[in-house]
């Protein structure tokens, strides 16, 4: 999101309240009352919401309050939804069938795969791939959110830093100049945090595997279940689809290459002038239009009877639709003001840019956090390293901002865009997912550690 008229340096530190209030939902409300949450969620978070805007628009004006509402409704917001959506009904038409057991082996075979394939379909493509997948190979278990949990980790974030497909932050990197498989420099990190979590996984889950064994409980008892089944996909057409939105995102990146839609002198983006100031690209139009185009035929074409296999409903995407209101409406002034402010804040060695952009990116878009440390590391004009538009940036500070900002998504349910729907899918599937709060208690065993080690190991 641009800042326009200086936003940042006019508006005060405390304009950030309502973001705050909102986090402070998400974790403290559902303890207290998970069904007054449940109903009255949106209601809470359109507050919040209303809390920034009225008093910004009274302070500014109509017309600066309608152009920041758009700015971040049409140019962050929208294709934001229509990707997670269009991912979202696609996912659902594709169906693995047969033994899936969910022992502690198949978990994490399942885990890798995603790891492997989130950096090539995307963390939010990898995550509706195979969510379903592994909550119904574990639908006879009792203790099975910390497979979710490490699902997250792995596939949602932290497989997603080989290539600008992978996550946002990374992909907005190759659109400022770095190239496209710079990134697969990440593949040591990305090796030993894999392996690392894999493992914990892998030990924790066999915990769990033998109680429930010692109890008394199989796949086949709880789910009276005769014979075996061969491993089998159905909705294979839905592969097309998935491809379609997946050459949507790196052809939207790659439109304003072409005169047609974008000066080649200026790298202005041609677009939609939907507002004095605000222009919906018109790379970005295209983009969602094929999104919109494949879930519609997805939709269409594939069989009733493999999305209720899937208990496909709209229920996730309408949580997750409604959440993101509020967090991106909130986000708008903790954005100008890390667009401000962010290169005054002493950062310079890899140690500090990756755990600056990482902590940040936990709790704001990772995306715009990412580009201000990039154009804050570009300033601190290096002599040679990877050229960009916003300057020359050492290969060192390149890899701390991009692991920061891919890998600590994971550290809460909003860090990254899959996180949440995630969490709203194995909840609709009837996992008891830990709260905001405790998901972060997660992290904080098992995440910061292995981000130590990352510094230690890469950034020191």
């Amino acid at each position: 999101m641009e800042n326009h008229h200086n936003l940042g340096e006019m508006l005060p530190f405390w304009s950030v309240a309502p973001f705050v209030g909102v986090l402070l939902s998400i974790a403290i409300i559902p303890l207290i009352n998970l069904h007054f949450w449940e109903h009255h969620m949106f209601k809470i978070v359109l507050f919040w919401s209303l809390l920034f805007l009225v008093p910004f628009g009274i302070a500014f004006g109509s017309h600066e309050l309608i152009m920041n509402f758009l700015e971040i409704m049409l140019l962050d917001y929208l294709p934001f939804i229509v990707l997670l959506s269009g991912l979202f009904v696609v996912s659902g038409g594709i169906i693995l069938r047969g033994d899936l057991a969910g022992t502690p082996k198949g978990n994490v075979t399942i885990l890798l795969i995603g790891t492997l394939l989130a950096s090539w379909i995307g963390t939010t493509g990898a995550s509706m791939l195979l969510i379903r997948p592994l909550i119904r190979a574990n639908q006879w278990r009792e203790k099975k959110a910390h497979v979710v949990i490490f699902f997250i980790f792995l596939v949602s974030n932290i497989g997603g830093c080989l290539t600008p497909i992978g996550d946002p932050p990374l992909f907005l990197g190759f659109l400022r100049g770095v190239p496209f498989f710079w990134t697969m420099r990440l593949l040591p990190m990305l090796a030993v945090n894999a392996v690392v979590l894999l493992t914990a996984l892998f030990l924790l889950d066999r915990h769990y595997y033998k109680k429930e064994i010692e109890a008394g409980r199989s796949r086949e008892t709880s789910l009276k279940l005769e014979g075996s089944e061969k491993l089998a996909i159905d909705g294979k057409r839905n592969f097309i689809f998935l491809a379609m939105i997946v050459g949507s995102v790196i052809l939207s990146g790659n439109l304003p290459r072409l005169e047609a839609f974008a000066d080649q002198v200026t790298r202005e983006i041609y677009g939609w002038q939907v507002f004095d100031g605000v222009s919906l690209g018109y790379n970005t139009i295209v983009q969602m239009s094929v999104i919109v185009i494949a879930g519609v035929l997805s939709w269409k074409f594939t069989p009733k009877t493999i999305r209720e296999c899937n208990f496909f409903t709209w229920a996730p995407m309408k949580e997750v639709a409604q959440l993101f209101f509020g967090i991106f409406i909130t986000l708008i002034p903790a954005l100008a003001l890390l667009n401000t402010y962010g290169s005054s804040l002493g950062v310079a060695t890899p140690l500090q840019f990756f755990w600056t952009t990482g902590l940040l990116s936990s709790f704001l878009d990772n995306a715009p956090t990412y580009l201000v440390f990039l154009a804050t590391a570009g300033s601190l004009g290096a002599a040679e390293g990877v050229v960009t538009t916003v300057g020359t940036i050492a290969p060192p500070l390149l890899l701390a901002i991009s692991a920061g900002a891919v890998f600590m998504g994971a550290n809460t349910y909003i860090g990254n865009a899959p996180n949440f729907m995630v969490k709203a899918i194995a909840e609709e599937n009837r996992v008891k997912m830990p709260s905001f709060v405790g998901y972060m208690g997660w992290s904080f065993c098992f995440l910061i550690p292995l981000f130590v080690i990352n510094t230690l190991v890469f950034f020191l």
